[in-house]
């Protein structure tokens, strides 16, 4: 049975969001540009109108209760379950589906600047008709400022309504009443003000990934002042399709704080609830780091080129200037690698933890061995037969320059046998020899009669300078 006091505060909420709803207001031709878009997607773009039309979701029936706040959360095992708050949708179409990308930001009014609709724009942008049909995008509008956040309503129903519309774009905000803000630690001499920004922003982001933890298969972490390479998400696919069988908790598509942060969906309510376990402790990218590490990944497993880039020049905090630049950024990705899932083994003498499976991946890393011998190989068994267009195969790095394969042939098989368990191609076809550390061959599917099982670098000459093997770049037909 319901207490009084109970039964007041749920009536105080209700009322607020009476309230809110008054306020907000969408001039006439908001209004006009969301009806005709409807009405040319209801022609057009008629899978968006599958199931249920409705324009806003219900919201959540659960709440948190404000007394435990996060001081329960003792186990990182247990934090499975969603945590129970109340968001108010403020632009919001439901998403028909389970889509593979979750794109998430969160925002916060400014003192200078404001990039939040670039940063939209860019994700948008940047994808081809096809990958929106695989992405969502989540905005917190973590500010609680109700002006601001009406304004910021306003703008990003009448610039980006058809994707509002389709599904691709929902706005939220979690009320300021579920924020543990009082009696912070000082940790680090940080200023009172420093202390309380950076506790509320591992707030806003813990509930930004509660949110979205169902939404798709994957989740990216982005700030509100980033730029998007073209394609993104077709090289983020590749990317984990490049590491099946890899054990993962974070791959890293920038150098730069929690921009382009990629992670498992399932993974999302546990990083939720340790973000909040210890939110008042240290800033959001350095939980992110100890949140990696407690889940037994060691590395850091980053891709390059770089994604995403920061463009904002005024930080959120006080609008101080803020020019960090990720210097491998590239905008427009050029013919990435396919590189289909496979084994990688050697017969080489391996050098600490530079194992094969580096050489293949496309994140940043390489393989590392001892002076090769020879007839020693470095084999690419694939999971699943295929035909290849064209191999790149490039060794050594800028800082060891002679740690190349000075005397090494390119091989493929495309006859699989079983040898104690491992798949082995019997016979091999040459298709050439390295040059100065290096070889690429383009028409492969038009110079073998098969498909191809197996690669295989063959060393054909002793060396007495170590083998790094920088990357193994395969495109499929």
């Amino acid at each position: 049975m319901f207490k009084f006091h109970q039964v007041k505060h749920i009536f105080e909420i209700l009322d607020k969001m009476r309230c809110l709803r008054k306020r907000f207001t969408v001039s006439f031709l908001g209004v006009l540009v969301i009806f005709l878009l409807f009405m040319n997607l209801y022609i057009e773009d008629s899978y968006v109108l599958e199931g249920d039309k409705q324009l806003v979701r219900e919201t959540s029936i659960h709440q948190l209760n404000p007394e435990r706040y996060v001081h329960t959360f003792k186990y990182l095992s247990n934090f499975s379950g969603t945590i129970n708050v109340t968001y108010r949708y403020l632009a919001v179409m439901p998403f028909q589906r389970k889509r593979f990308l979750t794109i998430g930001l969160s925002s916060v009014r400014r003192k200078k600047g404001n990039y939040l609709l670039e940063t939209i724009k860019s994700i948008f942008e940047q994808s081809s008709y096809e990958e929106l049909k695989e992405i969502s995008v989540v905005v917190h509008l973590a500010d609680f400022n109700s002006s601001w956040r009406e304004v910021m309503v306003q703008d990003i129903t009448q610039k980006f309504a058809h994707h509002i519309i389709a599904g691709r774009l929902m706005v939220i905000h979690a009320p300021e009443e579920y924020y543990p803000l009082n009696g912070l630690k000082r940790n680090y001499n940080d200023p009172e003000d420093r202390v309380r920004f950076r506790s509320k922003q591992n707030v806003d982001y813990a509930f930004l990934l509660n949110f979205c933890a169902n939404i798709s298969d994957y989740y990216v972490m982005l700030e509100d002042d980033v730029r998007c390479s073209k394609n993104f998400l077709t090289a983020i696919k590749k990317v984990i399709t490049s590491l099946q069988g890899t054990y993962w908790v974070t791959l890293e598509f920038s150098k730069l704080g929690y921009i382009g942060k990629l992670y498992h969906s399932h993974d999302l309510p546990r990083l939720a609830h340790f973000l909040l376990m210890f939110y008042q402790e240290m800033p959001c990218d350095w939980l992110l780091t100890h949140f990696r590490g407690l889940l037994a990944q060691k590395n850091v497993i980053r891709f390059k080129p770089s994604l995403f880039q920061h463009m904002g020049y005024y930080s959120s905090y006080k609008g101080t200037e803020n020019k960090l630049k990720d210097d491998d950024f590239e905008e427009e990705l050029i013919d990435l690698p396919d590189n289909p899932p496979a084994s990688l083994y050697t017969n080489m003498s391996v050098f600490e933890n530079y194992d094969a499976s580096k050489a293949y991946s496309s994140v940043d890393g390489y393989f590392w061995g001892k002076p090769p011998s020879t007839g020693d190989v470095f084999v690419v068994v694939f999971e699943n037969p295929v035909i290849i267009k064209k191999i790149k195969v490039s060794t050594g790095t800028e800082d060891r320059q002679n740690d190349i394969l000075h005397h090494g042939a390119l091989d493929v098989g495309g006859y699989i046998r079983y040898f104690k368990q491992n798949r082995q191609c019997i016979t091999y076809i040459r298709l050439g020899e390295f040059k100065n550390g290096n070889f690429e061959v383009s028409d492969v599917n038009q110079k073998i009669p098969f498909d191809v099982h197996c690669m295989r670098i063959h060393v054909t000459k002793t060396q007495k300078e170590w083998l790094i093997i920088r990357s193994i770049s395969i495109w499929t037909s």
